[in-house]
């Protein structure tokens, strides 16, 4: 059995990602402030901030209970024991990942803060190429045609 057999990666990259990139964020908005949108769009903008961020947890608390049901891990450095397909896996494979997304992009436009915004699409694009390009292949290592059947019907994000 090869190691992408038993775990997809030796280190947890996604939390990293996203706390670095919400650090960052915060570190831009106090050195290099951006101009934000003024009234009344900066008010709309922040209640779609604000419904993201109860979509977040809504989709986080779904997905980490789905995980629960299916006794298998959450944590994006250990080895899957089942594949998961139902909860918020049926409309995206990485439901937590796209929260953590959806949790920049709320903040920023709660927030008025441009960089969050940014910072959000470079943490996916890192999260896709440093741990979902090699869990997907992790999860094909360990459940074959089952997995790639779920792939084709479910889109990676969105």
């Amino acid at each position: 059995m090869s190691e992408l057999d038993t775990r997809p990666n030796r280190f947890p990259w996604p939390p990293i990602i996203y706390l670095a990139a919400i650090g960052a964020s915060l570190v831009l908005a106090w050195l290099l402030p951006l101009p934000w949108i003024g009234p009344p769009l900066s008010d709309i903008l922040f209640a779609v901030g604000a419904v993201a961020l109860v979509g977040v947890v809504l989709i986080d608390v779904s997905a980490m209970r789905t995980l629960a049901r299916a006794k298998t891990t959450i944590m994006p450095h250990r080895g899957s024991d089942h594949l998961v397909t139902s909860g918020p896996f049926a409309f995206t494979r990485n439901p937590i990942y796209l929260a953590n997304t959806l949790l920049m992009i709320g903040v920023g436009l709660m927030a008025g803060i441009v960089w969050f915004l940014g910072l959000a699409v470079i943490a996916a694009f890192l999260t896709q190429k440093l741990a979902i390009e090699r869990e997907e292949r992790h999860l094909t290592a360990r459940f074959g045609k089952k997995y790639r059947d779920y792939a084709k019907k479910v889109r990676r994000w969105v």
